[in-house]
């Protein structure tokens, strides 16, 4: 089965490199140097009108993992915003002091009760990842989880999503995201052990994080993953 590519952008010209390198899907964020903020629902209506690719969109109003004083209002508006544009799904997370914040990832959810959702990297800062897994698969719309893996060789890595994967079965689709640049895609093509990687600044110029994405970057990521199959 061929491994999708999950492409971060930020701008149209990124969303249509991504796309002409060969993306299999796009996450839009803004301030990619805080990690990704909810983007304008302006731009989102763009890229969707540049684009034929399934769109995610990260609905997150601080570079932290814990929603701030009075955001709640402003993410539950977000997110409803993009459920009307029709996006594939969003982007959000919530954890406090390495524990899974459930409930507030639910009360934004409910502002668009028909959009499925990607727990984001908030993910690796919890303590019992393997725990979390179970609790997450239990919310209905929760179909993927993006992490790293941890840290270190990309063997290794590649094992510990190996096990992420084997726990979420056909509950949840384990995403690989965070420093994925060839080498690390290659090792976990090999390894077969997710169907999804998510990149940011892998696809841009330079490896920058402010850089643009550049379709033939694009191109390579989805080259390495082929001959990773192989």
């Amino acid at each position: 089965m061929p491994l999708l590519l999950e492409v971060i952008v930020s701008s149209i010209d990124d969303a249509r490199a991504a796309e002409a390198g060969g993306a299999g899907r796009l996450e839009i964020v803004r301030d990619i140097g805080s990690g990704g903020l909810t983007p304008p629902v302006e731009l989102v209506r763009e890229i969707a009108a540049a684009t034929t690719l399934p769109l995610r969109v990260i609905v997150r109003e601080n570079a932290g993992y814990e929603m701030g004083v009075g955001e709640l209002d402003s993410l539950r508006r977000a997110a409803r915003e993009f459920a009307w544009l029709g996006v594939d799904g969003l982007v959000i997370g919530f954890a406090a002091e390495g524990e899974l914040r459930v409930d507030d990832v639910e009360q934004v959810l409910e502002a668009a009760p028909h959009v499925r959702a990607t727990f984001h990297r908030a993910f690796d800062s919890l303590v019992d990842p393997l725990g979390a897994i179970d609790r997450l698969a239990a919310v209905p719309r929760i179909d993927r989880v993006l992490t790293g893996g941890g840290v270190g060789a990309a063997h290794l890595r590649a094992t510990t999503l190996a096990q992420y994967q084997a726990r979420a079965g056909s509950r949840l689709t384990i995403v690989a995201g965070s420093e994925v640049d060839e080498t690390v895609a290659s090792a976990i093509a090999q390894v077969g052990c997710v169907t999804e990687i998510h990149v940011g600044r892998a696809a841009r110029v330079g490896g920058q994080r402010d850089g643009a994405v550049s379709a033939d970057r694009v191109r390579r990521l989805v080259a390495t993953l082929d001959r990773g199959l192989r």
